[in-house]
Formats: C-alpha cells, structure tokens, sequence
C-alpha cells in the first residue's frame, strides 16, 4: 500500500469510527427514552441503575452492558421489544436457530429491507442485472431471508420465486441418522428449482446455500441456463468452497458470498481472489451493525489483526438494540479495507470452543 493510500485509508478509518460514535448516541438515545424506547432496555436500565443516555458516549462505552445473553429472546412477550415510537406499526417476528428449545425471535419494521437495500448497491449490474427476476432456493417460513431476498429482487425491479428448504427437518432427519430421507428431501428440494428454471426465462439471479447450489450445478450448468449471478449464504461458505464455485462449478456465473443473521443483517465481502487462496472477508453494515473478534476466554478483549477469536456482534438500529453479543462463530480479525475502513473477519466458521457438537452444515 502506497503512503497516500495509507493516508487515504486511516483517514476514512477515523471517519468512520466518528459516525459509529455518533450513531451509538443517537440508537442509545432512542432505546432508553421513556418516549420512544424499548420496554425491554428501559426495565433492563431501572434495575441497572444507571442511566446509559448520560453514560454511553462512544461504541467503546457499550462495554458497559457487559453481554447481552441470547435467552432473552427466547420466549415472550415479544412486544417487549418492540420500541414505543413503533407501537403502531406492522411488526415481523423473525426466528433464528430453533433446531433444540425455543427459537430466539426478533422483531423486524423495517429493518430488513434498509439491509438488503444496502447490500443491492454492492452487486454489481452484469451480474445481478436490474429487472432481472430471482429466484431463492432456501430456508422461507419464520425466517427472515424469505422477505429479504424478495424484497432485494423487487427493489431491484424483478420479482422473486421461491423454493422452500426446511433446515429443523434437515436436523431432525440427520440426528435419526435418516441420510438417505435427507438426501432425497435435497433432491425434491433441487427438483422444483429445476422446473422454475426450465419455466421461467426472465430469471436471471439465484439466491440460495452452497450444499444446494453444488447439488443444482450437478443437474444444470447455470450459466447455460441463462443464469447471471449467485448470490450465496450459509454455513459451509469456506474458501475451499469459494475456490471450487469460482473455478468449476459457476463457469464464469459472478458469485457474491455472504455473511448475515437474523440478529445482525448482511455483511458483504472483499473481492474474492486466487492470489489470497480464495478466503472470505467479510465487513459488517457499520454503523448499524459492527462485528468484531474477542478472546474467547476474556471476550471484552478484541484480538490483534490477523489472530483468531470468537466473533462478537452490535446491532445498533432504531428498532432492534443488542449490544456485545457473542456468536457462534469463529473467525480471524481483519484489517480495515479502503471500500469498508472498519474491522472485518476472515473465513466465519463454526466456533471451535463448543463442547457439544452442534449440528452445522444444513445449508
């Protein structure tokens, strides 16, 4: 990196982390005004005992919450975190996980479509033509991805056509040691994929899981099909898979990996290249969400550039407030890039420090 770029680059740096100081005050403001705040952050702030409107001045100060523990959203009543200012308004609930207990549930207004908006003006136009229809091949039902990716397509002027995958059946039928009833629930899952194709001409864009799009690619060569780009999320994205989609399966298809939540939204990723074996960097929507990468022993500690850890979320919008929430995941901590000037991760996996295996690799 020249020294102008490097100047280029810490100046944006500082820009940035000044707009998601601002930002926190102002999402903290919201959420702890007995005016327009959340039920559950306003309760929480009573029995705290502080007030983190005079408190919180900068992320940094967010530590002060300490973590925010994933039970709160299991189980209702869900209106708690719904902010007042937004009493009135439809309101989405969104489920992640649920494959043991009760799901964890989020609210959702608008939330949603602000990501995906966002996320629309990383893709590039000969790969996600506008006015091209999609089509989705993944988990529909309580999750939000089924309103997302059709949200996207719609803002990008197509209409979007589904194909639903049931990942707590896919779990189910795994721990019955079922393989074979799984693979044929991926194949009737392919099957319906496969006529929408064939049936619909205008569908240029696919969204959908790396285990169902190496099981499409087996049946159909996309790009013959008329295919343009695939944008793509789930749980087995590795580099390994990266380097095969971009080499073998795609045949020059544009391939947009992606890193997104329920809890977080959508983080988009640093130019995949050869050069770099292919590894997935990804960069949080900041200032709405910020992702980050903590000792998992000590995890008010970030770790160095280039060191692992486990991943550790914000969310910071008008409707949903989670603060230092740790993920599930696992990652190594990535320097600030020139298009994104905050912290990245570098190939998100599944976090290694679970003693109980956890049932990964649905998508």
């Amino acid at each position: 990196m020249t020294p102008t770029t490097e100047t280029e680059l810490q100046a944006k740096v500082a820009a940035a982390r000044e707009a998601l100081d601002a930002w926190t005050r102002e999402v903290v403001q919201w959420h702890f005004d007995p005016e327009t705040g959340t039920p559950f952050w306003l309760e929480w702030a009573e029995k705290a005992g502080w007030d983190p409107r005079k408190e919180i001045r900068t992320y940094n100060d967010l530590d002060k919450f300490g973590f925010f523990q994933d039970e709160w959203l299991r189980g209702g009543p869900v209106r708690r975190w719904v902010p007042k200012a937004y009493a009135n308004r439809p309101i989405y609930t969104f489920e992640t996980g649920g494959s043991t207990g009760v799901p964890k549930s989020r609210i959702a207004i608008e939330d949603f479509r602000i990501d995906y908006e966002l996320f629309s003006a990383t893709l590039p136009e000969e790969g996600f033509p506008k006015g091209a229809d999609w089509l989705s091949i993944g988990p529909t039902g309580p999750r939000r991805l089924r309103l997302a990716v059709e949200h996207l397509a719609q803002y990008r002027g197509g209409i979007c056509f589904m194909v639903d995958l049931d990942p707590r059946w896919v779990i189910k039928l795994i721990k019955m040691g079922e393989m074979r009833m799984m693979e044929l629930y991926k194949q009737h899952v392919i099957d319906q994929a496969l006529t929408l194709l064939r049936a619909h001409d205008n569908i240029k864009c696919i969204f959908t899981t790396p285990k169902l799009l190496e099981a499409l690619c087996e049946k159909v060569s996309l790009r013959k099909i008329g295919i343009k780009g695939v944008f793509c999320g789930g749980t087995e994205m590795t580099p390994q898979f990266c380097r095969f989609a971009v080499e073998e399966l795609l045949d020059g298809v544009a391939f947009a990996p992606t890193y997104g939540n329920t809890l977080m939204g959508l983080a988009v990723h640093k130019p995949l290249s050869a050069e770099d074996n292919y590894a997935i960097v990804y960069y949080p929507p900041c200032p709405r969400a910020m992702l980050e990468v903590v000792d998992p022993d000590h995890p008010e500690r970030v770790v160095e550039y280039g060191e692992t850890g486990r991943v550790r979320l914000t969310t910071l919008t008008k409707e949903f407030f989670i603060p230092r929430f740790l993920e599930r995941d696992e990652a190594e901590r990535e320097r600030p890039y020139i298009a994104y000037p905050w912290d990245g991760v570098r190939n998100v996996r599944p976090f290694s420090g679970f003693q109980n295996k956890v049932v990964e690799g649905v998508y």
